[in-house]
């Protein structure tokens, strides 16, 4: 399998990225870390191993970014409005950096994004504010409401960037046009702790008539690797 390291300076974080590149073509798959995880993480904790085979046939190309939770919303130590705004600078990393590198190098007209917990709150987050970019969403046990990291601070960035809100408001037909030809994968399970979170953005899609899959495993599997390794092979 094709595995390569990069590492780059950006100019919208003001600092070095590293990034994992894995397989060597089909539809490129941005993956976001966990909760303030590393571009190792999807490696180390066996998801690539799951996927393998679709990374060796040419079916599937992985990338994964590496976050900066710990300097954006898990900055405690910070004011939440610096929080929304070094969030934004990593969403521009993404959007003006990462995504025009990824169709640089492959060439297929989809672009699927994917992440695990908090790494699927970036992955709905990013898609919903750009379904021009985006074909596929694919969340496991993602949590979406940002509320909690803003100790009771809200403007206009808080809000469109929290999905549960703006997608409630949104009457623009440019975004729910897009919204309903993507292709949309909330995962979960009875015992998730997200469990709740994901059925209340399904009812939300459901109810701005967008096409989704709501999937939630019924045999007592835990907001784990071992349900997102499944998940993994499920979906993808």
């Amino acid at each position: 399998m094709n595995r390569e390291f990069q590492r780059g300076f950006s100019r919208e974080m003001q600092k070095d990225t590293e990034l994992l590149v894995f397989g060597h073509g089909g539809v490129p798959l941005i993956v976001f870390p966990s909760s303030m995880g590393r571009f190792f993480e999807y490696e180390d904790r066996g998801m690539i191993d799951v996927l393998a085979a679709k990374l060796d046939r040419g079916d599937l190309q992985i990338f994964c970014p590496d976050s900066i939770d710990g300097e954006s919303w898990y900055n405690k130590g910070a004011h939440p409005r610096y929080r929304v705004l070094r969030h934004l600078q990593y969403e521009r990393y993404i959007t003006h950096e990462l995504v025009p590198y990824i169709k640089g190098r492959n060439p297929s007209s989809q672009l699927a994004v994917t992440g695990c917990s908090f790494g699927g709150y970036h992955a709905v987050n990013f898609a919903l504010k750009h379904p021009d970019m985006v074909t596929h969403c694919v969340s496991m046990s993602g949590s979406y409401d940002i509320h909690q990291f803003l100790n009771g601070y809200y403007d206009d960035d808080c809000y469109f960037n929290c999905p549960p809100d703006y997608l409630q408001g949104m009457t623009d037909d440019w975004f729910l046009s897009r919204y309903r030809q993507m292709k949309i994968v909330l995962g979960s399970s009875d015992w998730d702790m997200c469990l709740d979170a994901n059925v209340k953005l399904s009812g939300l899609l459901n109810a701005k008539a967008v096409p989704h899959w709501l999937d939630v495993f019924n045999d007592n599997s835990k907001h784990d690797w071992p349900l997102w390794k499944r998940m993994a092979a499920k979906y993808f």
